[in-house]
């Protein structure tokens, strides 16, 4: 009766996918809606070391506005709601090689050749033929060989807009935003989300992956091929249970 207990919670967990996967046998996956990046339940708004504020400003008889870039309109994302485009270009290689040697020998020898002319004595307490010279030897061998290496490569190149969802009091910018495409009932969903400086928005209103600050980048899918990729849920359960 307590295994069956036990076993409930995680027959509950694999019931509720087996139910989802079913409900959906035979027609693609559904795209979610379009909402709002702050609507998610996960979303949080960000809090950064703000400067302490100051007084704006003011040139007489001048047109440049402190701040601006230019006399004309800026056509680039400033406010919340605008739209700005994150290019994502990973090219990430590392390779790493470790190895560590080290050897040791010790050899220890003690002897009581003389010991206030109790040496003729040991042959009564030990009858049988001692060595006072060699009463002890010790000796130890310790080695050590270890080789690591680490070899990694990843590509990955992607364009997606995003929302501005929350302008920083420095005027820093905080951006979401998600992307879903579906092909041959495969979801492929791309989430971008970060903080930048509005300096760094280029003049068609891109910013490069690497000025976001805070950057949580996520490329996956799901789908028929995801499916079949991803392992049981008693494989998975098994895989962290067994400890070999």
């Amino acid at each position: 009766m307590r295994r069956l207990l036990l076993l409930l919670p995680l027959l509950a967990v694999s019931a509720c996918g087996s139910l989802e996967r079913l409900s959906r046998v035979g027609r693609d996956p559904d795209m979610d809606p379009i909402t709002s990046p702050t609507a998610d339940p996960r979303w949080r708004p960000v809090t950064m070391p703000m400067p302490a504020p100051g007084e704006p400003l003011t040139v007489a008889n001048s047109l440049w506005r402190p701040g601006s870039r230019t006399f004309l309109r800026d056509q680039r994302a400033a406010q919340v709601g605008d739209i700005v485009t994150v290019l994502v270009s990973i090219q990430d290689e590392a390779e790493l090689q470790n190895r560590t040697q080290r050897a040791r020998n010790n050899s220890e020898g003690m002897g009581l050749p003389r010991i206030l002319g109790l040496e003729s004595s040991l042959t009564r307490i030990l009858p049988n033929a001692i060595d006072p010279s060699r009463l002890v030897e010790a000796s130890s061998t310790s080695g050590v060989d270890g080789n690591g290496s680490v070899r990694r490569n990843e590509t990955v190149t992607l364009r997606v807009a995003a929302t501005v969802a929350q302008l920083l009091p420095n005027g820093n910018l905080v951006v979401a935003g998600r992307q879903q495409v579906r092909v041959n009932s495969e979801l492929r969903e791309l989430q971008v989300s970060g903080v930048i400086r509005s300096q760094d928005i280029a003049s068609d209103n891109t910013v490069r992956h690497d000025r976001l600050a805070e950057a949580r980048i996520a490329y996956g899918g799901r789908g028929t091929i995801s499916d079949v990729q991803r392992p049981r849920y008693g494989q998975e359960v098994m895989d962290i249970l067994m400890p070999f």
